[in-house]
């Protein structure tokens, strides 16, 4: 079988399944494992974010939206060069990969018409189901049931231990810093099985906008910064543009010291497989004395 996958999470998907061989193309964002960058590109960005700080490509991105522009494209000669039996896209999001639209209407035009996957998890259920779907596409359904219920006994040791708590704090996920974003779809449900109370979010609902005095109202006991596609040292390069700002300092988290900067690309925004891993990260930032295994200083580092 020839696959292409136009998003990294399903590119994850495919590597834990063992289809990395498989794979014949990738979007420019698909970095894990780091076999995965040796694979043909076969989709691109419309808009070059390089070296933008969070502001700018936010602007960047709301022109291009609001002029009814995408933000990526399928590479035509690319995808037909790969020649795939199957395609993953999504539909979730216009920031993270080409749609099913444009990807259906590119395909159209192929010379033999491969099957089209679409991933569009809200829940970490969902994202459970996806796993199991791209096993069913690929004939390698045993394996994906291996896969997922290793995930759902790690996703239901952190909910069992977390039961345990004392006290839930209130928490906020930042899945962007300028504007501010909160983390949503799966993100709300994670702080929940990790032992905390989602202050302004609710599971399986789109991340939304924000403003500093909804914060502030909200008085979040702890907070992480995990802005979309960044890895650890970005978000911390970026961090302070929040930190930094007079509200952030009247936060219970800013104050005690429970504020944290992670991965988020790695582990919170890619609908994927390692979305357990920040499951247990985020136990470990909301119920240290339940969770007291640290995790890697490229994983997550507190606010200093």
């Amino acid at each position: 079988m020839r696959i292409v996958s136009l998003l990294p999470a399903a590119t994850e998907i495919c590597f834990t399944l063992g289809l990395g061989e498989a794979l014949v193309g990738v979007s420019p964002e698909c970095d894990h494992p780091a076999d995965a960058r040796s694979k043909p590109i076969v989709s691109r960005s419309l808009l070059d974010y390089e070296g933008k700080a969070s502001g700018e490509t936010s602007r960047l991105v709301g022109e291009r939206l609001a002029s009814g522009g995408g933000l990526y494209q399928v590479d035509a000669a690319a995808l037909r060069t790969a020649n795939p039996d199957l395609i993953l896209t999504q539909g979730l999001c216009d920031v993270c990969a080409p749609t099913l639209g444009n990807v259906e209407e590119v395909a159209r035009r192929l010379p033999r018409s491969p099957e089209i996957v679409s991933l569009d998890p809200h829940s970490l259920e969902d994202v459970l189901e996806d796993i199991a779907d791209v096993g069913q596409a690929c004939e390698v359904e045993d394996r994906a049931r291996d896969v997922v219920d290793d995930l759902r006994r790690r996703i239901e040791q952190v909910a069992r231990r977390a039961a345990d708590a004392e006290a839930r704090p209130t928490t906020l996920c930042l899945e962007w810093l300028d504007p501010l974003f909160i983390g949503g779809h799966w993100v709300p449900e994670m702080i929940g099985l990790a032992g905390g109370v989602d202050s302004l979010g609710r599971p399986g609902e789109k991340s939304r906008r924000i403003s500093s005095n909804e914060v502030e109202s909200a008085a979040p006991e702890v907070a992480v910064l995990m802005p979309c596609g960044f890895d650890l040292d970005r978000t911390r390069a970026e961090a302070g543009v929040v930190t930094h700002s007079s509200w952030w300092a009247h936060l219970p988290a800013a104050r005690t010291g429970r504020a944290w900067l992670v991965d988020g690309s790695s582990y919170f925004n890619r609908p994927g497989p390692r979305l357990v891993d920040g499951l247990e990260i985020l136990a470990h930032v909301l119920q240290p004395s339940l969770f007291p295994m640290i995790p890697k200083p490229s994983d997550a580092q507190p606010v200093t």
